[in-house]
């Protein structure tokens, strides 16, 4: 059952046949800096960090009081109130509203409410078209009598991997750490405790010293309680357990499947528990979880399959349990001892243009195409004001740049340099009608105007919504201007940090004003999308691709301003986001993540939920298989190859949404990225598919996709490579 870690991460790496060398653009647009200009991944040091303007105050957009926001002094501790508040957390429902949603800490669902802890060993309900946790209040925790009208909870600290609640009223603290197969307590001033649920108690029986406790129900469950000294636990009727006055810890855990082999390793590890945990950028391409323990012993923490994936055997001092499981959502949560991880995943490359580049007998098509995108560029003549569609359209001129420099014809990059001016600069001076950027000191973040008084506004920014998704456009197309007008990086460098900064600040300093990394989990090692809305699935992600396109123009923009620092969070961000997506969002013929049923019908998740997976969209129903394939592949970029490098997955894919185009009504944008990966294996029949396109996404254009095909090469396909391939690994 004990395995030590020796898990050696294999690589195909392939050396490109005539590597696409770019021309030098013009004096007047040098790059930035030149000599990595197609640069990939680049070694940290040995602490990444978010390096802000080497100015004396960071740059922030006006400061705002919004209307719409909630007030975080309702749940956090006071001392916490003066930094920057975490808007898209594990833990987020537990500071909104009632804070009496639940959370999914893995294994265990956890809600709060009327001062007492209800804990949830959750089961799982599927169709071929949803799966989701069900919420069952197994056992509940409390003080046995709580004087007057119950307080609500106070988060006391947090940190990457842990929240820490405390029920004042009750005596009562938990630490719960993301990963623990115990839920742990803290008890002062000898209180009685109340341990109910909503089964039947079949029995409560202890060891000989009253330190262990068993209690079976008759849900089929057997709980273990666990306490640092003797405790009289004693059965009040068919439901509740009670007990004398007590300070100490207390730990809880399931006994999986009630299997008594597991007991054993369960009481092994009793001892120690971890009361917070914390994850660190060490190495060149590298995570760390570090937990601070207490107690005695060994740690035992619990890993998901992603984390078995990336689990460094050269760096990490643990042993892998393989045998001792609980079952997930997220597939089976396996025992890992050490208080140390190191996970590290394969590199992706970082690069303004395509790996393979595109052929000069192509080259004509291409331009004829960017020439006439080019014309029609026109600034006064965009309608919307929302910073989601206007992101986009920036960041879609951003591509015919750098399009043009992959194809030799550099004529049009003035005229895309004066469009992007015009587009981006009103945005970052605060003269850009009808809407723009503002800083909420509340939450510490960016709000937009509209969103400042309107939580449905620009969909829902100003209440943290999809913060990646937007300011990844922005941050695209600001890193591409930086590429081609150096001054005017120069001079819009304080800006152009404060709006990476808002989703990629990594350090922990006090007098920060964005929280560390917003959107990004560092369990699930992905991002969530949704903020300061209560769900009782707990967070969501839709697109994985837009989440994709933020941590990689955060790269892009490190490569323009020369900063390696930014260059590497922004690398390893993009490769964890990727990796996740192929886990948990991409759905293999045949695999084993998710049930026979819903893994027949679907290729690919819709929206991805802390408790649920939903094959339906924000904006479409399961059906518009069109849509789902497109919300998780746009925007078309050179990292999109890394995203979908599993040629396999990838015929797949395309074959299970191509009948959902006879529907009457499908929109020309998205055929356009069904044509696209099915140019990955079939360069020319979807070729010419795109040739007959007579519309585009507001993200894409013809230009960008007849790039696309025409830089596919015949290697995937020939080699049948699969994920996780570093297109430029021979460059370290």
């Amino acid at each position: 059952m004990l395995k030590k870690v020796k898990r050696k991460v294999k690589t195909l790496v392939k050396p490109k046949k005539n590597p696409y060398k770019p021309p030098p653009p013009p004096s007047s647009f040098p790059s930035l800096p030149p000599p990595e200009e197609e640069s990939q991944t680049m070694s940290p040091p040995t602490q990444q960090t978010f390096r802000p303007p080497a100015t004396a105050d960071p740059f922030l957009f006006p400061q705002t009081q919004s209307t719409v926001l909630p007030d975080p002094s309702n749940f956090f501790s006071p001392n916490l109130l003066s930094s920057p508040l975490p808007t898209n957390s594990f833990f987020q429902n537990f500071v909104l509203k009632n804070g009496d949603q639940p959370e999914y800490f893995h294994p265990y669902a956890v809600k709060s409410s009327s001062a007492a802890l209800t804990i949830s060993y959750p089961s799982r309900f599927s169709t071929s078209a949803f799966i989701y946790q069900i919420f069952i209040a197994d056992l509940t925790i409390s003080a046995a009598q709580n004087p007057g009208s119950p307080q609500p909870h106070k988060i006391s600290s947090f940190n990457d991997l842990s929240v820490t609640l405390d029920f004042p009223s009750s005596n009562l603290s938990f630490f719960l750490v993301r990963g623990s197969p115990f839920i742990t307590c803290s008890v002062s001033n000898s209180t009685s405790l109340s341990i109910s649920t909503i089964h039947a108690i079949l029995s409560c029986s202890s060891n000989g010293s009253k330190t262990k406790y068993t209690i079976k129900l008759n849900s089929n469950q057997t709980w273990l309680v666990y306490t640092s000294s003797p405790i009289d636990l004693t059965t009040s009727g068919l439901s509740l357990i009670t007990s004398n006055g007590f300070s100490g810890i207390v730990r809880i855990a399931i006994l999986p499947n009630s299997d008594p082999k597991f007991e054993a390793i369960l009481d092994r590890f009793s001892s120690c528990y971890p009361v917070s945990g914390e994850a660190v950028f060490t190495k060149p391409f590298a995570l760390e979880y570090k937990w601070e323990k207490k107690g005695w012993g060994e740690l035992l923490m619990l890993a998901h399959p992603l984390h078995l994936q990336l689990l460094s055997s050269e760096d990490s001092d643990v042993t892998v349990l393989e045998d001792f499981k609980f079952k997930s959502i997220d597939g089976d949560l396996v025992g890992v001892v050490g208080d140390s991880w190191a996970l590290k995943p394969d590199p992706v490359s970082i690069t303004w243009h395509s790996s393979r580049g595109v052929g000069e007998d192509s080259y004509a098509e291409v331009v004829s195409a960017l020439v006439k995108d080019v014309g029609e560029l026109n600034s006064s003549g965009i309608a919307t004001t929302s910073s989601y569609f206007y992101g986009k359209l920036i960041a879609r001129a951003a591509r015919l740049a750098l399009i043009a420099e992959e194809v030799d014809y550099l004529d049009v990059i003035p005229t895309i340099r004066k469009f992007l001016k015009e587009t981006i600069e009103p945005w970052l001076v605060g003269t850009f009608g009808g809407n723009g950027f503002l800083y909420d000191k509340k939450w510490g973040g960016i709000v937009t105007k509209q969103g400042a008084t309107d939580s449905g506004a620009d969909f829902g920014f100003g209440i943290y919504n999809d913060h990646h998704y937007h300011l990844g456009y922005f941050v695209y197309g600001i890193s591409v201007l930086v590429k081609i007008d150096p001054a005017w990086g120069r001079k819009y460098r304080a800006q152009a940090y404060s709006l990476a900064a808002d989703y990629l600040t990594v350090g922990r300093r006090s007098h920060s004003h964005y929280p560390r990394l917003r959107c990004f989990d560092f369990y699930k090692l992905h991002s969530w999308a949704g903020g300061l809305t209560e769900f009782a699935d707990g967070r969501n992600q839709e697109s994985t691709s837009e989440a994709v396109n933020a941590y990689y123009s955060a790269a892009l923009l490190g490569l323009a301003y020369g900063d390696t620092h930014l260059v590497a969070t922004g690398s390893i961000l993009a490769a964890l986001e990727i990796r996740a997506a192929q886990m948990w969002w991409h759905v293999k013929e045949g695999g084993n993540m998710y049930e026979e049923d819903f893994t027949r019908e679907n290729r690919l998740v819709g929206v991805l939920w802390n408790n649920k997976r939903d094959s339906g969209l924000w904006f479409a129903p399961p059906e518009w298989k069109e849509c789902r394939l497109g919300i998780q592949l746009l925007p078309l970029l050179p990292i999109t190859e890394a995203l979908f490098s599993d040629v396999g997955f990838v015929r797949d894919l395309v074959k299970w949404t191509l009948p959902a185009l006879s529907r009457e009504g499908v929109g020309e944008g998205w055929k356009g990225f069904v044509y696209s990966l099915e140019g990955i294996y079939d360069k020319e029949g979807a070729l010419g598919k795109i040739r007959n396109l007579n519309g585009y996404d507001d993200g894409n254009s013809l230009t960008n996709l007849l790039w696309w095909i025409h830089s596919r090469g015949e290697e995937a396909a020939e080699f049948g490579l699969g994920h996780n391939i570093c297109w430029s690994r021979h460059y370290h």
